[in-house]
């Protein structure tokens, strides 16, 4: 694992884009997601839909990371 941000592609309601994250990241976002039941792009789109315009979506993709780990921690 790498501490520079890698660049992966994703399809968001039929549009192809590229999202940079760090590969500790990538492996819980993709977790995440299988453990949702939903694609990577899928749950990333969601992502999308909800994270308003004051924030990137990589950035939306790490604090959705950020918080699902902490409720994680939470349920302890």
């Amino acid at each position: 694992m790498t501490g520079r941000p890698q660049k992966r592609s994703l399809t968001l309601r039929g549009h192809r884009t590229s999202v940079s994250l760090e590969d500790e990241f990538w492996a819980e976002f993709r977790a995440f997601a299988a453990a949702d039941g939903v694609s990577v792009s899928a749950l990333a789109a969601e992502i999308d839909e909800a994270r308003g315009l004051e924030s990137g979506l990589a950035s939306a993709i790490r604090l959705y990371v950020l918080k699902r780990l902490r409720a994680r921690i939470d349920e302890s």
